[in-house]
């Protein structure tokens, strides 16, 4: 059974920008795939959008990290981790023309990100809602404050567009739904680490979420019973594990028995987060028998950390996204402050890389306004 990438979405609701758009000069060569304008469902007619005024003169916004895959849930399921994440700062900007954008600032990337918007994650994002929203007659400028390493395998990218889409939406009066910034995020996404919402749909929503179909998209919350405890033991080293690279060491093809395995380990993983069952799920994202055996050996010391995870007590660990972050599973916060201790060691006694380890609850809000102001 051959693994195969999913070929550009197509909406039963949804058409590609209308040329009536006016595009400024800074944008005339990028080619939108996903930011749509609303058709009508039954003649697939364009409607018209007013555009909308601005409802304030600046926000800020934050959205949370994410842990992508789980295990077997290789590029339909994802988490939202509480307490990391990034910010965006937006303002309408008189000194920016209109119908434009401005990155004014990033901080907290160690000067490797460009503020070019055409191919900054934020920024992309950012400019699709103001094209969903047929802003012409106000600039927009962004400050971007990294909270997130780059090339973690904690969904960086993601946090910077769901941070933006939601900024955007929310300075003029959160006209878009959540399915329609998840369209925002994943054009971002598919530019910069590739086709997938299994990052971006979590930042966006919150909690646990399947990503269910791209055509159209599907998006299906899963939610954890908050009766329940459930920590995540994120173990960050000093290795960057570039995304193209990961994705190059997965097999063309797997095995029937591998299929059937993974299939079966995804479904107890949902029925786990459903039932609140800490140690089912840790099982469950700790079997993955397709892409960790491919991507595990590029980890220094991947192998001999798990190990030491599991044998400190935790219910199951695997790598977070594309790595190099493990990520752990347990039900009690103290007991996973030992846990990342013995693995930020055996990353350093397997693998001779220094590593950060961190105790973090589930983010059932997702992205959302931190502060504004009014016009």
């Amino acid at each position: 059974m051959a693994i195969t990438y999913q070929s550009p979405i197509k909406f039963n609701n949804f058409s590609p920008i209308s040329p009536s758009y006016p595009i400024s000069n800074n944008f005339t060569n990028l080619k939108f795939r996903f930011c749509p304008s609303p058709v009508s469902s039954k003649t697939h007619t364009h409607i018209t959008i007013p555009e909308p005024e601005p409802v304030f003169t600046s926000v800020k916004s934050f959205a949370p990290a994410t842990i992508a895959n789980l295990g077997p849930g290789f590029d339909f399921l994802g988490c939202a981790v509480d307490g990391i994440g990034d910010f965006i700062t937006l303002k309408i900007d008189p000194n920016v023309r209109p119908g434009q954008l401005l990155i004014s600032n990033i901080n907290g990337d160690n000067g490797r990100l460009t503020k070019d918007p055409l191919h900054n994650c934020a920024g992309i994002a950012a400019f699709c809602v103001m094209k969903m929203l047929n802003v012409q007659s106000v600039g927009l400028s962004i400050s971007l404050e990294k909270g997130l390493p780059l090339g973690s395998g904690l969904g960086s990218s993601a946090a910077s567009a769901a941070a933006a889409a939601v900024a955007v939406n929310e300075i003029f009066g959160r006209k878009l739904s959540v399915d329609q910034l998840v369209l925002a995020g994943l054009e971002s996404e598919t530019k910069v680490s590739g086709y997938h919402a299994d990052n971006i749909a979590p930042s966006i929503m919150g909690g646990f979420v399947l990503v269910r179909s791209y055509d159209p998209l599907e998006l299906i919350p899963l939610k954890f019973p908050y009766d329940k405890d459930l920590f995540f033991v994120l173990v960050n080293p000093e290795f960057e594990a570039p995304t193209k690279k990961m994705r190059a060491a997965l097999p063309p093809e797997v095995t029937m028995s591998h299929h059937i395995w993974n299939c079966s380990q995804a479904g107890a993983l949902v029925a786990a987060i459903l039932q609140g069952d800490s140690r089912g799920l840790g099982k469950a994202l700790s079997s993955d028998k397709i892409v960790e055996p491919r991507r595990g050996p590029l980890i220094p010391g991947m192998e001999g950390v798990k190990k030491a995870a599991l044998e400190a007590g935790a219910f199951g660990c695997t790598i977070s996204g594309a790595g190099p972050t493990l990520v752990a599973v347990t039900d009690e916060e103290e007991k996973g402050r030992e846990i990342g201790e013995r693995m930020v060691e055996a990353f350093m006694k397997e693998g001779n890389l220094k590593a950060l380890a961190m105790v973090k609850k589930l983010d059932p809000v997702g992205a959302r306004l931190v502060s504004s102001n009014l016009r």
